[in-house]
């Protein structure tokens, strides 16, 4: 019978001994929280803020550092690719063209260059304006504790608000600049056998037409904002 009641004496203190270790064991998986908030706040801190916009991709050993916060740069990360990836396809080849003007035929010459680089302009802007809306809302939707929100609001503003404002009102005024480049070359290409190009210029036969095209030469150059800022943000890209 002694037996019998230490047995029993026996199972009655293990059994809160057991709750305690499982208690233990969950506490423990839980607590991986503040490590990884913290890895991914020194990673923003020191790598992606320094790495303007080329953003790193993150390798498995960071994923497991930095658990459900992955997520979170997962947002900023997809918004910078596309955005580079939509002024690479968009906005670089609509410079190159222009650049191939240096002389007043090479307006007809790369007149249908030009259309075509201009009507991707139009594209570029929806695909980007898509890309910042679907950021937002991935952004707006986070719970993040304070000290990571901090953080992580300067990195959004960085590689995501501030692009995005920089690039899209610059795509239409570049666009406009466009247009009236392509109607340089439609106006040259009317004019036939009138006009005469030597020495780097161009001759018209009468006042009319000089005057005509004068003006458009001044409308161009008071547009050369918009080229040297679609240059700047291609060359950054």
């Amino acid at each position: 019978m002694a037996v019998g009641i230490r047995s029993k004496v026996l199972v009655r203190w293990l059994a809160p001994i057991m709750a305690l270790l499982v208690i233990f064991q969950l506490t423990g998986c839980g607590d991986k929280e503040p490590q990884q908030r913290k890895a991914f706040i020194d990673y923003l801190q020191n790598t992606v803020m320094r790495s303007g916009q080329n953003l790193p991709s993150l390798s498995e050993d960071q994923k497991q550092k930095f658990g459900p916060y992955v997520n979170d740069y997962t947002i900023i990360l997809n918004f910078s690719r596309q955005l580079k990836m939509s002024v690479t396809n968009g906005l670089v080849p609509a410079v190159n063209e222009i650049g191939q003007i240096r002389v007043p035929q090479d307006y007809m010459q790369q007149r249908n260059a030009l259309q075509q680089a201009s009507g991707t302009l139009s594209m570029l802007q929806q695909q980007i304006q898509s890309a910042k809306t679907q950021a937002d809302t991935a952004q707006a939707a986070l719970k993040q504790p304070d000290d990571l929100k901090a953080v992580y609001s300067k990195v959004y503003a960085q590689d995501v608000t501030d692009p995005a404002n920089a690039v899209l009102p610059a795509i239409p005024a570049f666009a406009s600049f466009m247009q009236d480049l392509i109607a340089v070359g439609d106006f040259l290409n009317q004019q036939g056998n009138q006009v005469n190009f030597a020495n780097g210029g161009v001759q018209f036969p009468t006042q009319q037409q000089a005057t005509q095209y004068n003006t458009m030469m001044t409308g161009l150059l008071g547009k050369q904002q918009a080229l040297l800022t679609a240059q700047k943000i291609a060359g950054g890209n």
